[in-house]
């Protein structure tokens, strides 16, 4: 991975007395790289300082814990002692959920990796990418292609954007998604063309209607036969097009080659990057163009753009950090992870049900712009429903059988006896300072509990 950028906008945070590492710094940086971080490893990587941190974040995975299945239901049931590693389990997992045509199973398997992938920066960026190439199997109703698109997704989170872009267009679940199978030659249909312009890649105002419907014929031929991506030279229009100012008898392939020289692109993968580790308004126009002219330069790379963020003085900056409203995912896994919750491990398939009460349905994207976020997380009604959730874990319901917490005893393992510095370490551990009242349930229920 190449260096981070050192322009005057993402300057590399330094430990001085102004900015010191505290344990808020820490707790921050796992709620927003990951999904947040147990005692033990945020006290590490207090010790180790942000340099290593990120280095290890950045890094190779390493297995958290892996668990023996019930193939019956493909949950993870006991701790296992043996060689097994999270790879094959989670192979095994996503396997069974696709042999079953299940969606709620492969639900359950995305779950499983986010609980306890060591690479949870990737699961990050992974729910990222679904959302900006949002695809449903409302339409779709493939857990295959869903599951195939899922791994594609993880595969290229944290590369290249061409590569992405590439493989993504000619994804079997985003060609059913966007009617790509119908278009053909005479008849092109605009789905894919315009969602390619509008939403994958340049954003409105950065092409014409003119663009669309030449774009879609340059689609034409590519389908789906058997499952896979195919280009058929019969269904493909071979006449001269005019897409973006450049005149040839253009095939999909050389329409993405001209959207990914376009100016507009990186910016808008900037605005995309900035939205997931940034809080409202923190970055400015004039840093955002600094991050988007880096990524025109290193040709896309997404690992150098999110390196640049992890590193950088402004994602440490005090105002960046609690000001962020959590996803329903975030919010449930967040706890789970910090109170040590995971072994034995929660039922995956209820909290495939949480979310969904919860309004993150994996897989379901309400439409072509994904989840709209922020602020619109929080409704009334799915305030109720985080409550109700906070509870569920209190009580160990998660679990099966259910395991109620035992914070007392979580804060005795870390050397907390009293009543006062048990209460203090909650705090700490939670939201990565000390100040928040009540027991463990009242604290997940205030307001700083959604943001982060």
């Amino acid at each position: 991975m190449t260096s981070p950028g050192s322009g005057k906008h993402w300057r590399p945070y330094q430990m001085v007395a102004s900015t010191p590492l505290s344990l808020h710094r820490v707790h921050h940086l796992h709620r927003r790289a990951g999904f947040g971080a147990n005692w033990s490893e945020l006290q590490r990587d207090m010790e180790a300082g942000p340099d290593a941190t990120v280095d290890r974040i950045l890094g190779v995975a390493e297995l958290v814990k892996s668990f023996d299945v019930d193939d019956s239901n493909a949950e993870p049931k006991v701790l296992t002692t043996s060689a097994t590693d999270f790879d094959s389990l989670q192979q095994l997992i996503g396997d069974a959920a696709v042999s079953s045509g299940d969606i709620n199973r492969l639900k359950a398997w995305w779950f499983y990796r986010i609980l306890y992938s060591g690479d949870p920066l990737t699961e990050r960026m992974t729910l990222m990418w679904h959302n900006h190439f949002a695809t449903s199997n409302l339409k779709v109703a493939n857990v295959a292609m869903m599951k195939r698109q899922n791994d594609l997704l993880r595969r290229h989170a944290m590369g290249k954007f061409g590569d992405l872009l590439r493989a993504v267009v000619k994804d079997a679940a985003m060609m059913a998604w966007l009617d790509a199978k119908a278009n053909r030659k005479g008849k092109p249909n605009e789905n894919l063309a315009r969602e390619l312009m509008e939403l994958f890649t340049l954003g409105v105002g950065h092409y014409s209607e003119t663009d669309v419907k030449e774009v879609a014929r340059a689609l034409t031929g590519w389908t789906v036969r058997g499952g896979d991506f195919e280009q058929v030279a019969a269904y493909h229009d071979d006449g001269t097009k005019q897409v973006l100012g450049e005149q040839g008898d253009f095939d999909g392939d050389d329409v993405l080659a001209i959207l990914l020289k376009q100016k507009p692109l990186a910016r808008r993968i900037a605005v995309r990057l900035c939205e997931a580790f940034f809080g409202e308004d923190v970055i400015t126009d004039d840093a955002l163009g600094e991050l988007a002219s880096g990524l025109r330069e290193r040709d896309l790379d997404i690992g150098w753009a999110v390196e640049t963020i992890l590193r950088s003085e402004a994602f440490f900056a005090d105002d960046n950090i609690g000001n962020r409203v959590l996803d329903p995912i975030q919010f449930m896994v967040g706890p789970l992870r910090s109170l040590e919750m995971l072994d034995p491990p929660p039922s995956t398939l209820l909290l495939v049900e949480w979310s969904t009460k919860l309004g993150q349905d994996l897989f379901y994207p309400p439409n072509v712009f994904g989840w709209p976020g922020g602020r619109s997380w929080l409704t009334t009604r799915t305030m109720i429903g985080r409550a109700n959730f906070v509870s569920t874990l209190c009580r160990g319901d998660l679990h099966r059988p259910a395991r109620p917490l035992g914070i007392e005893a979580l804060a005795l393992k870390h050397g907390y006896s009293s009543e006062a510095t048990q209460a203090n370490f909650a705090s700490e551990l939670l939201f990565g300072h000390q100040g928040q009242a009540g027991n463990v349930e009242m604290m997940l229920r205030s307001t700083a509990a959604h943001l982060g």
